[in-house]
């Protein structure tokens, strides 16, 4: 499998360039209809990770590998990739249309208090894929031709609309029966890696400084799912590409800059909440993962 696809990757393969300000731009989104995409570059889509969400509505029949699953879509589907999920798709006739998105998990979240691993469509080993009825396909295609004429608008608030569009897209995908169009493949490694995620996903959102996230390290999760750590180690990383230690130092962060946003507690009640015995303690775990001080994010 070919490395992580970045957001500077994908630019370059299907544009040629790259936005001026995509560097600092860590909470990136942009819209694209399947005929200003595909008609560039028609080379095929790799099979690897991305480290950025994508959202997709397509028409036709194609055939997405996601993880360790194929899907076959004949019609208008709705489909969800995460970037911890490997995925390629390929046209299976001459008809392929509709539109996507993309976009850094910071879009959503530094704004909203929302965990994208925890929404079904995002969550590993959850259900990506949405097939969609006419009535269903105009309601989508008219969400994303809002984003489409937004994205080019001078509006001084425009991304704050954007997010709420794609947050509808979101709900809009909840309110619907998922696909069962997925061929399951046994994969032990991929349960063990959703049960994880699920464990994790329960400390969150800390809701009072009172609160304490308790399971810290692989240790404990692997006492807790009553496995050799090294075997959780081995099947999340094969899994998702990325260490036990990694995914748990990701949310921690994340949740770190929702309470550094959205709360009023201090530094040291949010370093006890997280779990860090020391405040200086949580100070160097924040300025590894985000290079900022906990102050200095909250001023941004």
């Amino acid at each position: 499998m070919k490395n992580t696809e970045t957001l500077e990757d994908f630019y370059q393969h299907k544009f040629k360039w790259v936005p001026d300000n995509l560097q600092q731009d860590i909470g990136h989104f942009n819209v694209f209809g399947f005929q200003q995409h595909c008609g560039l570059n028609t080379t095929p889509v790799s099979y690897s990770r991305r480290d950025f969400y994508k959202v997709t509505l397509i028409r036709g029949r194609n055939i997405y590998h996601y993880a360790d699953k194929s899907l076959e879509t004949d019609g208008s589907a709705l489909i969800f990739f995460n970037p911890q999920v490997p995925y390629t798709w390929e046209a299976a006739n001459d008809f392929t249309e509709g539109y996507f998105c993309i976009f850094k998990e910071a879009f959503i979240t530094e704004k909203m208090r929302v965990n994208l691993a925890s929404l079904p469509m995002f969550a590993i080993g959850g259900k990506p894929s949405y097939l969609l009825t006419q009535e269903q396909d105009d309601r989508v295609s008219a969400i994303f031709l809002r984003m489409l004429e937004e994205i080019g608008s001078d509006y001084q608030f425009k991304y704050d609309l954007l997010r709420s569009y794609l947050t509808e897209l979101i709900h809009y995908a909840l309110k619907l029966e998922p696909s069962n169009s997925l061929f399951q493949h046994p994969n032990a490694n991929s349960r063990i890696t959703s049960v994880f995620v699920e464990l994790l996903e329960r400390q969150f959102p800390i809701e009072s400084p009172s609160q304490r996230f308790s399971m810290r390290s692989a240790n404990d999760f692997a006492r807790h799912l009553s496995v050799h750590v090294n075997h959780l180690n081995r099947a999340i990383r094969e899994t998702t590409g990325k260490t036990t230690t990694a995914h748990i130092a990701e949310r921690l962060a994340s949740e770190a800059k929702a309470l550094l946003k959205h709360t009023n507690w201090n530094v040291s009640e949010i370093s006890y909440s997280l779990g860090f015995e020391e405040p200086a303690h949580f100070n160097n775990f924040f300025k590894k993962q985000t290079h900022q001080t906990p102050s200095s994010f909250r001023l941004v």
